[in-house]
C-alpha cells in the first residue's frame, strides 16, 4: 500500500504544531515589534561588539585581547585618556612658555646659545689644517642660483670699487682695487656650495686665496685670532676666525664659472670657502678687518645663527 501525502497539508501540519508549542510569553515577544531588534540596532551590534546576556543591560565592546567591557568602563577609560591627554599639552605648553621666558642671548635663549658653542668647540677641535673638503671636475658645476642680497643695494662700479683694510686698532693698514687681486696668482677651485637652508650646488670659483693675500700685504696679521668683513654699505657683516681664512681653500673671489663675479653673485671681490655656510660667504667685499676678538656684529648671529656655521 502506497501512503501519499499532500505536500501542503503536511507543511500546515508542522507549522501549526510549532505553533502549538510556543508559550504565550514567546508569543508576546513574537507580535511585539518593539521588542525586535531594528537594523540600526544590528549594525550597531556589529560594530560595538556583542551583548553581554550575563552583565548588566547595555551594549559592550572588546578590548584588543579579546575581552569585553562595558559602557560604564569605556567611558571611564575614555575620561582618563582625555585627562592625561590634557595633562601632557598642558605640561608642554608651560614648558615652551618657561623656556621663551628665558634670558635671550643675540636674540635666542641662552640654553639654544649655549648649544651652539658646544657645537662650535666640537668642530674648532675637529678643524685640521690640512683637512680640505671635496672637490670636483668643472664639467660637474654650473650657474649657482642668486640667494641673498643682504648689503648689495645700489650699484658698484668695478673701476670706481675699492677695499679699505683695517688693524687690530682700527687704524687703516691699506686699500685695494680690483686690479691688485687681477695681478696676483689665481686660483680656481670647483667645490660645493653649500647652504643653511638645506640645498647644494657644485660651482667653480676663481680669485686670490686670503692666505696669499696676507701674506703679500699683511704678513703681520697672520697671527691675529680673527677677521671681520663687511659691505661697502655696512649693512652685512661677518666674522670669521684666522685659521679658517688662511685655509687652502678660502678665497676672495673674482670669477664665477669662469667669467666674472655679476653683481647679485657679489661683484667686484666676495669670499668663499667650502668650510662655512653660505651666510658666512659676503659679497662686495667693501672693508676687511683684523681682530683678537670675535666680531660682535656677524649679520646672522645677531640674529640667532651659530656664529661659526661649520660644515
Amino acid at each position: 500500500m502506497i501512503d501519499r501525502f499532500d505536500n501542503g497539508s503536511q507543511a500546515n501540519s508542522d507549522s501549526e504544531s510549532d505553533i502549538n508549542d510556543l508559550t504565550e510569553g514567546d508569543m508576546a515577544s513574537t507580535n511585539n515589534p518593539e521588542s525586535q531588534p531594528s537594523a540600526s540596532e544590528h549594525r550597531a551590534d556589529a560594530i560595538a561588539g556583542r551583548y553581554d546576556f550575563d552583565g548588566p543591560a547595555h551594549r559592550v565592546a572588546a578590548d584588543g585581547r579579546g575581552r569585553t567591557i562595558s559602557q560604564a568602563e569605556f567611558n571611564k577609560m575614555s575620561r582618563r585618556s582625555l585627562l592625561t591627554g590634557a595633562g601632557v599639552v598642558g605640561a608642554a605648553l608651560f614648558g615652551w612658555r618657561t623656556f621663551r621666558r628665558r634670558e635671550l642671548d643675540s636674540r635666542i635663549p641662552g640654553v639654544l646659545r649655549a648649544g651652539h658653542e658646544v657645537n662650535e668647540s666640537i668642530w674648532r677641535t675637529l678643524f685640521r689644517d690640512g683637512a680640505d673638503a671635496p672637490t670636483f671636475d668643472f664639467a660637474e658645476s654650473s650657474m649657482m642660483r642668486v640667494n641673498g642680497r643682504h648689503g648689495l643695494d645700489g650699484d658698484v662700479n668695478a673701476d670706481d670699487w675699492e677695499m679699505t683694510v683695517l688693524g687690530r686698532d682700527g687704524q687703516v693698514l691699506g686699500t685695494h682695487v680690483l686690479d691688485d687681486f687681477r695681478s696676483m696668482a689665481q686660483t680656481e677651485m670647483t667645490v660645493e656650495h653649500k647652504c643653511v637652508e638645506g640645498w647644494a650646488h657644485i660651482v667653480t670659483w676663481g680669485g686670490v686665496l686670503f692666505s696669499d693675500f696676507v701674506d703679500e700685504f699683511y704678513p703681520d696679521e697672520r697671527d691675529a685670532g680673527f677677521v671681520g668683513l663687511s659691505t661697502p654699505d655696512g649693512e652685512f657683516n661677518v666674522g670669521l676666525e684666522m685659521d679658517a681664512m688662511l685655509h687652502s681653500q678660502t678665497m676672495l673671489t673674482l670669477d664665477l664659472q669662469r667669467a666674472p663675479l655679476s653683481p647679485e653673485h657679489g661683484a667686484p671681490v666676495r669670499l668663499t670657502t667650502p668650510l662655512k655656510y653660505g651666510t658666512k660667504q659676503i659679497k662686495r667685499i667693501g672693508t676687511i678687518q683684523f681682530s683678537d676678538t670675535q666680531p660682535e656684529n656677524d649679520y646672522w648671529t645677531v640674529r640667532g645663527y651659530d656664529w661659526y656655521a661649520a660644515l
